[in-house]
């Protein structure tokens, strides 16, 4: 599968000579029902970001390595299934369900986790220990200890996983969670990383890109066009998936940019 991303879309077509090591990093989409729709929360990056200014993404963000804290409180899939569906060793597997918890709560105020009452209602109570979050003052494990509170990844599905091409100096191994979002929550735009936050349809989202208003990176992109067909929140979250590593190829022909996925 192909597609072609709006002219002005800057991207390297030359790969470097000595690549850099991917990340392992974590992005979640999150998702919400509405009488229009399925919607997803976006955000655009501030331009002095050193990786994706600008760009309009998901949350989400590279493994802290204390995501790998084994102490962690934690419902749900074990690790060892998550590394599983993402081709991955069973600390990564942790690491990155606790990233995707960590860098959700930072980054949008929805905290994917919960008591024996349930998942937490009103995240804002926690605002103090998202701010040490952010500043890396506190971990994931330390804050839900503290807390009283259980990582939920029963929450969490997996999606997708992409690796940034050789052609970047800036390199992510990123695994793509959905999950929905959860009843008396709200997402914010609260992060200094953010210029501009909200929900859109994806098909919407894709419009802004296509007319220039936007910009998105190519999993983005694609991602929201899978999106797009389905109509509801439970019909994604059921969507059964073939989880496999994909290093999109960018293709220039002029000003335009065609991303290939897979074989053309």
């Amino acid at each position: 599968m192909n597609f072609e991303l709006p002219a002005g879309v800057r991207f390297s077509d030359t790969p470097l000579e000595n690549p850099p090591v991917p990340r392992d990093a974590a992005t979640v989409i999150l998702l919400r029902d509405t009488a229009d729709g399925l919607e997803v929360f976006l955000q655009r990056r501030v331009a002095a970001m050193a990786f994706a200014a600008g760009m309009t993404v998901f949350p989400g963000g590279g493994v802290d390595k204390r995501d790998a804290d084994a102490s962690v409180r934690w419902a749900g899939p074990p690790a060892s299934d998550w590394a599983g569906w993402f081709g991955a060793t069973e600390p990564v597997g942790r690491a990155l369900v606790c990233a995707a918890v960590r860098e959700t709560f930072e980054e949008s105020g929805v905290l994917l986790a919960g008591t024996e009452d349930g998942v937490v209602a009103d995240a804002a109570r926690y605002r103090s220990q998202r701010r040490a979050l952010e500043s890396r003052e506190l971990s994931l494990a330390g804050f839900l200890a503290e807390a009283g509170l259980t990582l939920r990844a029963d929450l969490l599905r997996p999606w997708a996983h992409w690796i940034t091409p050789p052609q970047e100096t800036r390199r992510y191994d990123t695994r793509f969670f959905v999950a929905a979002l959860p009843e008396g929550q709200h997402a914010d735009g609260e992060t200094t990383e953010a210029e501009s936050s909200g929900w859109q349809r994806p098909q919407d989202a894709l419009a802004d890109a296509e007319a220039g208003r936007s910009m998105l990176m190519p999993p983005t992109w694609y991602t929201l066009q899978e999106l797009s067909e389905f109509g509801s929140t439970a019909e994604a979250l059921a969507a059964e998936r073939t989880i496999e590593a994909i290093i999109p190829k960018l293709v220039r022909d002029g000003d335009r940019v065609r991303v290939v996925v897979g074989d053309e």
